[in-house]
């Protein structure tokens, strides 16, 4: 199978994936214990996203969905956590050079590419929520390096497993549709 996506497709696209998103983010999110972390299926969706449209497409998606939820769930002061939002943007560009490099859905959607995704996906993620933004919230806005890696290791923990089971779905669900 062939996969383009004319520019016209990308733009609708990339603004129905950011509604998606926030969605996602902040409507069906799951707080992780007692902490002030949630799991979401947005970074599956994400990992779709950028394989569909691109790296950029990802990380716009990325940023607007994650500023604007941070901005919904902090109505009254509209916080930004701008270094996590920077840090889901760089994420959402690094899944999207991943599925391109992959060629996650030129020819047949395989065991190899989907198993090297889910290895590329788990280094991504280490390097955005274990050093970009623990670092960005250190640098930033002052907290604690050791807190803000405990919360980055969690977040790997869940986003990994989001998009290995739930983003591995959908590959395959959109593989079988555009297919037939």
């Amino acid at each position: 199978m062939k996969h383009n996506v004319i520019a016209s497709h990308k733009v609708i696209g990339t603004i129905i994936s950011i509604i998606v998103f926030i969605i996602l983010f902040k409507y069906l999110a799951v707080q992780i214990g007692d902490t002030t972390e949630n799991a979401t299926l947005a970074p599956a969706w994400l990992s779709l996203v950028t394989a569909i449209f691109g790296p950029i497409s990802g990380a716009v998606t990325a940023f607007i969905g994650h500023a604007t939820s941070d901005a919904l769930v902090n109505s009254t002061t509209a916080t930004v956590w701008w270094t996590w939002t920077i840090a889901d943007s760089l994420f959402g560009l690094f899944i999207g050079l991943i599925t391109r490099r992959l060629a996650i859905f030129i020819g047949e959607l395989t065991t190899r590419k989907l198993v090297l995704f889910n290895i590329w996906q788990l280094l991504a993620n280490i390097v955005v929520w274990l050093i970009i933004a623990p670092l960005g919230d250190h640098w930033v806005y002052n907290l604690s390096l050791v807190e803000s890696m405990k919360e980055g290791a969690l977040i790997v923990l869940v986003n990994t497993l989001a998009i290995a089971i739930i983003g591995t779905m959908l590959f395959k669900i959109y593989q079988h549709f555009a297919v037939n």
